[in-house]
């Protein structure tokens, strides 16, 4: 398994339109739904990294945690289901059910959504203000498999919560690591250089 890194979006990018269908419910979620909110979370995620498995336990309890405040979470998969069965829409919603994830878990079937937001890995994370500017992006904690690093969320949390309390972001952001997109054949996007 070969380790590849968040691009690190450029902060302040504006928050690239969505609207996938929700894995669970079915319902399709745009970007223009989540505009009441003072943060907006979006996460690239799968089912069968291990690096997301290994966070799986710790990513429920987030949205479990923000689910009351004035924050939208949304978790995007673009995983060609063709080569990774496990990363389709009914799977990934089994896993959301089983998970008990209080947020919606998108599919990005074109894959266009993780282009723009110029994702790279699973897990890879976007925290985004009330005016949708990026803000944050990197990892979600210092945790991976195999490591003896709980997993926290530290990074994230320390990130929305200056957010939500009208403080500055830390500067240092770490870009998270994970498994590479898998990108249908022939659409791999060219910001890999």
């Amino acid at each position: 398994m070969v380790l590849t890194p968040s691009t690190m979006l450029p902060l302040g990018t504006a928050a690239p339109s969505f609207e996938l269908p929700d894995t669970v419910s079915g319902k399709t979620v745009r970007l223009g739904d989540l505009s009441a909110k003072k943060a907006l979370v979006v996460m690239f995620v799968c089912n069968h990294c291990p690096y997301v498995q290994h966070i799986a336990v710790g990513l429920a309890r987030f949205g479990a945690d923000y689910a009351a405040r004035d924050v939208a979470i949304v978790a995007i998969s673009a995983n060609d289901p063709a080569s990774h069965p496990d990363d389709g829409p009914e799977r990934l919603g089994a896993e959301a059910k089983k998970n008990g994830l209080a947020f919606p878990v998108l599919f990005d079937e074109s894959q266009a959504v993780a282009k723009a937001y110029r994702a790279a890995c699973t897990p890879d994370f976007y925290l985004f203000d009330g005016q949708r500017r990026l803000v944050y992006r990197g990892q979600f904690d210092g945790a991976r498999p195999g490591s003896a690093e709980p997993v926290t969320g530290a990074d994230l949390r320390a990130a929305l919560d200056a957010l939500l309390s009208g403080k500055p972001v830390p500067a240092r952001q770490t870009p998270s690591l994970g498994c590479n997109i898998k990108w249908r054949p022939g659409n791999a996007p060219d910001y890999f250089g």
